[in-house]
């Protein structure tokens, strides 16, 4: 243990790459999961249609679904047989970043819809009333509920860092380029190079708790 502390705070090249690399995967991963999970969970709580629950079921199966199996789907679009399999992005930090955006997107929708399900029916119909279209609704909505999205952004962060099965199979686990901390967690324990191990996996203890001090807090500062 106390190598692990003193290779953490040694300033080690190599295992702050890895941390920066993972934070900037998370980072750009989730924003990219806001573009199609947001809409998605406004669509289906403006909606208490028998289709809108189904889409909801649906979403939140999807939140527990193994890694490895959106691994594996997104492996089967960017290999070289696949139909993006041109672009390049297997074994590279967009195969990464991409695999852990289809793996947050369904957390942004599950809980952008569970929070606008608390929010008053009579606040759409009165900016209906008012003459609001569709674009305003959405935004208006949004900032009714900022607590509720901030949430999700911060569940979906926490969800994609501590993740180990798709940036494997997707990134490759390169050194310097794919490698992220529960990739090099995996490999120094395999390989029985267990402090540096243990250093990656305070950080990640430490993000943890972050993320979900950070939840708590949005979540009592909504009520």
């Amino acid at each position: 243990m106390k190598e692990a502390f003193a290779l953490l705070w040694s300033g080690d090249a190599e295992t702050w790459g890895i941390v920066g690399r993972s934070l900037r995967f998370s980072l750009f991963s989730t924003l990219f999961a806001l573009l199609p999970g947001v809409p998605l969970g406004v669509a289906i709580a403006r909606r208490g249609s028998r289709a809108a629950r189904l889409g909801a079921a649906l979403v939140n199966a999807l939140t527990a679904l193994p890694t490895v199996v959106i691994g594996l789907f997104i492996y089967s679009l960017i290999s070289r047989s696949g139909p993006l399999g041109a672009l390049g992005f297997l074994y590279a930090p967009a195969g990464v970043i991409m695999g852990q955006a289809f793996l947050a997107a369904p957390v942004v929708a599950s809980l952008t819809c569970a929070g606008l399900s608390k929010l008053d029916p009579r606040f759409g119909e009165t900016l209906v009333t008012l003459g609001a279209g569709p674009w305003k609704r959405f935004f208006a909505t949004l900032r009714e509920t900022k607590a509720v999205l901030a949430s999700a952004i911060v569940t979906a962060f926490g969800r994609v860092t501590g993740e180990v099965g798709v940036s494997m199979m997707l990134g490759g686990n390169i050194r310097f380029s794919t490698r992220t901390m529960t990739t090099a967690i995996a490999l120094d324990a395999a390989k029985g190079e267990f402090d540096r191990a243990l250093s990656l996996g305070m950080v990640l203890l430490v993000i943890a708790v972050a993320v979900n001090l950070a939840v708590h807090r949005l979540a009592r500062d909504e009520r």
